[in-house]
């Protein structure tokens, strides 16, 4: 068999993936120069003649036939069309028009077949759904709209275009305005809406807490632990014993604090610092051991793997474990002993650790801090709260200077520090939102995250070079095409980038970040070069961590709340305490961390997701209090619909291109910007503008600026002053002393009794039809 025989077998092979040329060498087994140059040569030959052809990253992969049905996701939008993410991640995103969609839903796994392209899309991959291999919905929330004798469901989530029908006798007692769960039994077909029945009514929509509650549930997250669960952390005693201490070091006796935010009641990490005789700082992060208490396979551990993550939303926190564990024997309480992992450090000046220990561990935690008491010590000098500290204040300010040496390590290696703002909403205890704060890192905050970050990097590393089963935190080098829109755009504000999108690395990122660090461009250009890196994640490989600029990186210091962390005492355990690394062992976790991995990060993403929406709710809520105000902004985003407008306190809308009334304005893509034709007014990101509310549809999550000194379209008008009645009567309603009881019968009888003469709605004649009992 000659060189090209064997590349055609290999690429041939069904289970290939694409390669590079220094792979092609390994599996080969080539290894002089002039097999190396025939191997170009074949390769080369293979692409023009349209076998092969080489992807950005320099690997060749077979080329695929316009006629090649592709595998994937479908990320649906709410305005109709669609994406395919592939799951060949070589094969860009496939655009799906709404015509060709064909019944899919978002997050189903589907084939598409790829066609040529039209319209807007013209010379950009498209497709049509031809068949779907798997339904990845199965329950809607949404609001229940009653008729005669049948019912529908609006779907909150607007990726899911078409209502639920619900049969007679399938509503469990839903009356109009109802938030419902429906389980889909039957899907739609092209003659008729998807079917479902009520499974749960979780309230009148208007009623307090239900919009949080519907996308809790709009995202599949539970709230309530099964019963097995709750009698399995009753069994967990709520103090230690003598038993549990045996064979761990007795840190007890050790200056030991926690410092967590004020209102923190799941406190997973303590700390102890103090200068040794050798001139090293000795850090020591104790972690509350989840582990001993959550056993594999227990009904605590089933559950806990299947949440993945605690979620933390605006008004409430959704645990991984019951809060008899998560408040109680596994919180690192002040004044109660405590077991612990612990992970002891020596650090030189230059914020390398030199010596490291993994060991089991008791502890006493002496103080509860909060980062704005430890923030007055060490960076306001605030003397009334040292003096109340006088115990743990040069504890503290050591704890400063080690931070201060742990910062200038990962800066001089290339971390990249996003400072994004972020937001905390507040509430009543309605859940009507009064006010949007930006929150900002203090110093406190850093100390405790470069601790962490130490450890998390000390345990990867550890774990790494035993070369045993492990689980990661990896942040994979950001795609080129993406780097290589990035860097087009920063140059706009003058700004070059040195070397190729394909082999950068992090301190050129973080240099940008330096050089615009205070310039009003400053948080659209650190938002844009986030948006162009990959996403975080677990993995049972050590990929390193590009972000950080870390070659070992792992989740060690939250097992109360995420999954992996308590994936990674468990190793530990297993590894170092039990010193069980035989070949059953070894093969039992290569086989579960894979799944593990993937598991936790699809859990970790569908949690950002769900308090990704609820801030985005309140924020709508807030700024519907606030129509016809006038605020300060910076233009986030632009594009040919328009531009965003993002607030001081992180809140963003837009200004349609309707709403630019001086001028006709065009998107100048490559410099990000809309121009006015006749004025030539230039709107660009970074530009800072005044911005009047006009508009909020808290339903869709929008929120509608006018540029100030610009007139009002006519078409909006109309929309505010109707905010502007709504506003009025929501403050004379909150005056009001006494109010109905929304769940009352009478309440119920006189919603139907307003419906009662209203006509059914009806998608379509098909689903007429089946409502009347005439379903073909």
């Amino acid at each position: 068999m000659n060189l090209r025989e064997e590349v055609e077998q290999i690429i041939n092979d069904k289970e290939y993936s694409p390669m590079t040329v220094s792979e092609f060498q390994d599996v080969m087994g080539l290894s002089n120069a002039d097999s190396f140059k025939e191997l170009i040569k074949v390769l080369v030959d293979l692409e023009q003649t349209g076998q092969l052809e080489r992807t950005k990253t320099d690997r060749y992969k077979r080329k695929r036939n316009k006629s090649d049905l592709v595998k994937g996701t479908l990320s649906q939008h709410k305005k109709g069309f669609a994406f395919l993410r592939p799951e060949d991640d070589t094969i860009e995103d496939i655009f799906i028009p709404p015509n060709q969609i064909n019944k899919a839903m978002d997050g189903d796994e589907v084939l598409v077949e790829v066609v040529p392209s039209r319209g807007d899309h013209k010379g950009k991959t498209e497709g049509r759904v031809k068949a779907i291999t798997t339904r990845n919905i199965t329950q809607v929330v949404g609001t229940y709209t009653e008729a005669k004798h049948f019912g529908f469901v609006l779907p909150d989530d607007k990726r899911i275009t078409q209502d639920i029908f619900i049969p007679k006798g399938k509503n469990l007692g839903a009356i109009e305005g109802h938030k419902v769960l429906v389980e889909i039994t039957e899907y739609a077909d092209g003659t008729h809406n998807p079917e479902g029945h009520v499974k749960a009514i979780l309230g009148h929509k208007n009623d307090p807490g239900v919009d949080i509650l519907s996308i809790i549930y709009q995202h599949g997250i539970n709230i309530e632990f099964p019963d097995n669960v709750i009698e399995e952390a009753e069994k967990v005693p709520d103090q230690i014993s003598s038993e549990d201490i045996k064979g761990r070091r007795d840190l007890r006796d050790e200056l030991t604090i926690t410092i967590d935010g004020a209102d923190a009641k799941d406190l997973d990490d303590a700390v102890a610092i103090k200068k040794l005789d050798n001139g090293l700082t000795e850090l020591t992060v104790s972690i509350a051991d989840v582990s001993y208490y959550v056993t594999e396979n227990s009904e605590l551990d089933k559950e806990a793997y299947d949440r993945a993550t605690s979620v933390y939303l605006v008004d409430r926190v959704i645990p991984m474990i019951p809060h008899r564990l998560s408040n109680g024997i596994c919180s690192l309480n002040p004044h109660e002993d405590r077991l612990t992992l612990s992970c002891r450090m020596e650090i030189n000046e230059q914020g390398e650790v030199v010596r490291h220990e993994i060991f089991e561990s008791v502890i006493y935690s002496d103080y509860r801090m909060t980062y704005t008491d430890v923030n007055s010590i060490i960076e306001n000098n605030d003397q009334e709260i040292r003096n109340k500290y006088a115990e743990i204040t040069p504890m503290l300010d050591l704890a400063k200077q080690l931070s201060n040496q742990l910062i200038a390590k990962r800066k001089r290696r290339g971390e990249i520090d996003f400072d994004i703002k972020e937001a905390k909403v507040l509430v009543d205890h309605d859940g009507i939102p009064t006010d949007i704060q930006v929150r900002e890192r203090n110093d406190a905050e850093r100390l405790i995250e470069s601790f962490m970050l130490s450890a998390n990097e000390t345990i990867a590393e550890h774990f790494s070079k035993l070369e045993v089963p492990f689980i990661y935190r990896v942040h994979e080098n950001p795609k080129a095409e993406r780097l290589n829109k990035f860097f087009e755009f920063i140059t706009n504000f003058g700004l070059m980038v040195k070397g190729t999108s394909e082999d950068i690395h992090p301190s050129t990122l973080q240099k940008i970040v330096e050089e615009v660090a205070g310039q009003k461009e400053e948080m659209v250009i650190a938002t844009l070069m986030l948006r162009s890196m990959q996403q975080a994640r677990y993995s049972e490989d050590n990929l390193g961590h590009f972000g950080l600029s870390a070659d070992y990186y792992t989740h060690f210091t939250s097992p109360i709340r995420r999954y992996p962390d308590l994936i990674v005492h468990r190793l530990i355990r297993k590894y170092l305490i039990e010193k069980s690394m035989n070949s059953k062992q070894i093969r039992h976790w290569e086989e579960m961390l894979p799944d593990i991995a993937d598991h936790t990060s699809k859990r970790e993403r569908r949690a950002i997701d769900a308090e990704r929406d609820t801030d985005d709710l309140k924020k709508s809520e807030y700024m519907i209090q606030h129509v016809g105000e006038v605020f300060t902004g910076i233009i986030s985003s632009v594009a040919n619909f328009g531009m965003f407008v993002e607030l001081e306190n992180t809140i963003e809308g837009m200004v349609h291109i309707s709403n630019l009334t001086d001028d006709y304005y065009n998107f100048d893509e490559r410099n990000m910007a809309i121009i006015g034709e006749r004025q030539a007014k230039v709107f660009r990101i970074g530009d800072k503008v005044e911005v009047k509310v006009i508009n909020v549809n808290v339903d869709e999550r929008m929120i509608d600026f006018q540029i100030v000194g610009m007139p009002i379209a006519e078409k909006n008008r109309e929309k505010l002053a109707r905010e502007k009645t709504i506003k009025a009567k929501k403050r004379n309603t909150s005056n009001e002393k006494e109010k109905p009881n929304k769940h009352s019968k009478g309440r119920a009888k006189g919603k139907q009794g307003d419906n009662k003469n209203k006509k059914p709605y009806y998608k379509s004649k098909a689903v007429k039809n089946k409502a009347r009992g005439k379903k073909k």
